[in-house]
């Protein structure tokens, strides 16, 4: 890039979308700009087209010749986007009179890391697939097993695990792993038994065991077989992302992430967000500290401490849902659960997808086209590898929309099958819109209205209305605090680990590569409470045994995501006429819900996202706000308090134990001045 170009940039605000941001050029031919948008529009239609059924025909037929047939046309994408970057750059859009031809402008120069020379932009690409590859080729062997013996049978894992107490007696009574498993029939194609993978044995294990060395062991496991690989390719990539980001105009590469959400004071947004939904996790964490301590015992679980990160269900410790059957508030009342009243009622998986349809329709939306269920996969084909993570797929043709899901009759399956048919339905709103527009107002948005929608499909009042939930037995109080305890635990303790991954990133991108697994700990005891089980250093690099990390995919959006879907849908109750707690609305048949809706999406990114919450809120905001959030759980808030009065601390106190599982050296020098210790660790955080 010239140095006078450069130079320009230097003086420009620091954020994308301003209008007067990108004069990268000196080509101030208005006409000729529109047409190079016109051009654009076609071409990257087009390309999308072949990148995203390349990419659809590997995961739905996993072959090494799909395989070189998609990174064939990611490598020709890539190209174009090259290609079109130094095209727009060349532009001075200030000088365009159309407010949307500018944003368009910005958003191909936006996110691109395309000012990088050709071979390190090659490299950075090659870096990420790189990492994604080890990522995803991790195994390790079974709990309490040797590398392959032929002579010891192998073990396998059920693929439905009981969700009631009952479930868990084997762990409890035997205090033996798998005793309840049936031998695995060993396959002479695939001799070594060690390759368990994270999905599903894994995660299986740290959702479902009870049995603290086990737990242990596989979240050790993992880490060792990811983190110790990827660190140094980590280190090169933040090199090069910042250089792109520099080279564009940006501080670092954590400035460039950001600037897509519009907002100058982003960080400080984000951070106040934080603090108000901050006291309702303490309740949720000191409660569910205490109900840990009852279960694995003081010597495990420090009664005033943080948590061990093992034991919460979860490899990341981000959703805690699975450890539900230790925390319930009321186990004699039901945990909501459908699966077998879908499966009396003899629910198929088309079946779910119609009734999924049928829940937008109900609001007035639009169905889905036929080429919908013409190329869709709703269930896992016979004879052949697939990637059964459940996706929502726009084909940039606006005529192609298909779900990637290998369903099970589940109730959690007809929650994601609502969850991505909402997807769809975002994509068939925003249709008409240029190509560089059909996505969300900012990058959270997307998963907020999908995550919205289904808000109202998980809540007793609607699957009472559909015929799903019938039984009136129990004490509704009981019955709704369990409700909100397990979507709290989905949603209140996913929140301080969506907020801290990319504070992390960022002050890498910052601050440099050194010390990037003590900067992770200290992040995910400050706002989590949460510290390794055993010592770390920095050779496990554990920030790299979470796969959006080293897949390059920003993380802050999830956070507010989860905050805005809560917001979006106390509008859609308030416009369909709701009275009373917002967890037991239903926006089912509203056609004033649907019309709010459909005004949330059909502008896709063609508006800032402060001009579409404006909109929705009819002038309230025009930010993100967590009021909905913390009203939706107020009930079970007010319960926690009650059940945390005798709790000497809300939250945790840290000391130089927990210090020195991932910071010995620092945490022996505070070990020496105990007033300092007193001073500074031993605190409840937030």
């Amino acid at each position: 890039m010239a140095a006078g170009v450069l130079l320009l940039l230097a003086f420009c605000t620091r954020y994308a979308l301003c209008d007067d941001y990108f004069k990268m050029g000196v080509n101030t031919n208005s006409a000729e700009a529109t047409q190079f948008l016109r051009e654009y529009d076609r071409e990257a239609s087009g390309m999308c087209y072949r990148v995203t059924m390349s990419q659809w025909k590997f995961v739905t037929n996993i072959t090494e010749y799909n395989r070189r047939r998609m990174l064939e046309e990611l490598a020709l994408s890539s190209k174009f986007e090259k290609l079109s970057w130094r095209k727009a750059a060349a532009y001075d859009a200030s000088r365009l009179s159309d407010p949307q031809s500018r944003r368009q402008l910005s958003k191909i120069i936006q996110a691109s890391r395309s000012s990088l020379s050709d071979e390190k932009f090659t490299e950075i690409h090659q870096l990420i697939t790189e990492m994604k590859e080890i990522y995803n080729s991790a195994k390790i062997c079974p709990f309490g097993q040797k590398p392959y013996d032929p002579h010891v049978p192998r073990v396998s894992y059920p693929t439905d695990f009981p969700e009631t107490n009952r479930g868990y007696q084997p762990y409890q009574l035997t205090n033996q792993p798998y005793q309840h498993y049936q031998p695995y029939q060993e396959n002479p194609e695939y001799p070594n038994y060690c390759d368990m993978q994270l999905d599903p044995e894994i995660s299986r294990i740290l959702a479902h065991s009870r049995i603290e060395s086990e737990l242990l062991y596989v979240w050790t496991s993992f880490r060792d077989k990811t983190g110790p690989k990827l660190k140094n390719r980590y280190m090169r990539y933040v090199q090069l992302a910042n250089e792109a980001a520099v080279n564009t105009g940006y501080r670092d590469a954590g400035d460039q992430m950001r600037s897509a959400y519009e907002d100058p004071s982003f960080r400080a947004s984000v951070e106040e967000i934080f603090n108000q939904v901050a006291p309702l996790y303490k309740q949720l964490f000191t409660y569910v500290r205490r109900k840990l301590v009852l279960r694995y015992g003081e010597t495990s679980v420090r009664p005033d401490g943080p948590i061990p990160a093992h034991l919460l269900g979860n490899m990341w410790a981000q959703n805690w849902k699975s450890i539900m059957d230790l925390v319930m508030p009321f186990p004699q009342a039901p945990n909501i659960d459908v699966t077998s009243d879908m499966l009396r009622q003899g629910f198929t998986p088309l079946r779910m997808f119609q009734m999924a349809e049928e829940f937008y329709t109900s609001m007035g939306l639009k169905p889905v086209p036929p080429e919908f269920w013409r190329g869709s996969m709703l269930v896992r084909p016979p004879q052949r590898s697939v990637q059964c993570t459940a996706s929502a797929w726009d084909f940039c043709n606006r005529i192609d929309y298909r779900i990637k899901q290998c369903t099970e009759v589940t109730m959690q399956d007809l929650i994601s099958t609502h969850h991505e048919m909402a997807h769809i339905q975002y994509y068939l709103q925003y249709a008409e819109q240029p190509q560089l527009f059909r996505d969300g107002a900012n990058p959270a948005f997307h998963e907020a209205v999908a995550n919205a929608a289904t808000l109202s499909v998980y809540n007793l009042p609607h699957l009472q209305r559909v015929g799903l939930y019938q039984n009136k037995t129990h004490d509704p109080y009981e019955v709704s605090m369990n409700f909100l305890m397990s979507m709290a635990l989905e949603k209140v303790a996913y929140l301080p680990f969506a907020f801290m991954v990319d504070q992390w990133r960022w002050s890498v991108f910052e601050d440099g590569v050194q010390n990037m697994n003590t900067k992770w700990w200290q992040m995910k005891l400050r706002y989590q409470g949460v510290t390794p089980p055993i010592a770390r250093t920095e050779a496990d690099f554990d920030p790299g045994s979470k796969y959006h990390i080293i897949s390059d995919q920003e993380y802050i959006k999830y956070f507010l995501a989860t905050i805005l879907e809560f917001q979006i849908f106390d509008q859609l109750c308030t416009v369909s006429g709701h009275s009373g707690h917002l967890h037991e609305c239903d926006i089912y048949r509203s056609r004033d819900a649907g019309r709010l809706l459909s005004e949330i999406m059909q502008p896709g990114a063609s508006k800032s996202a402060s001009d579409i919450i404006r909109s929705m809120t009819r002038g309230k905001t025009n930010r993100i706000s967590p009021e909905s959030l913390v009203r939706y759980f107020r009930p079970l808030e007010l319960w926690l308090r009650v059940q945390n009065r005798d709790e000497q601390i809300i939250g945790w106190n840290s000391n130089y134990h927990d210090v020195a599982l991932f910071a010995p050296q620092k945490a022996s020098a505070y070990k020496s001045y105990p007033s300092v210790l007193l001073l500074i660790y031993l605190i409840v955080l937030f």
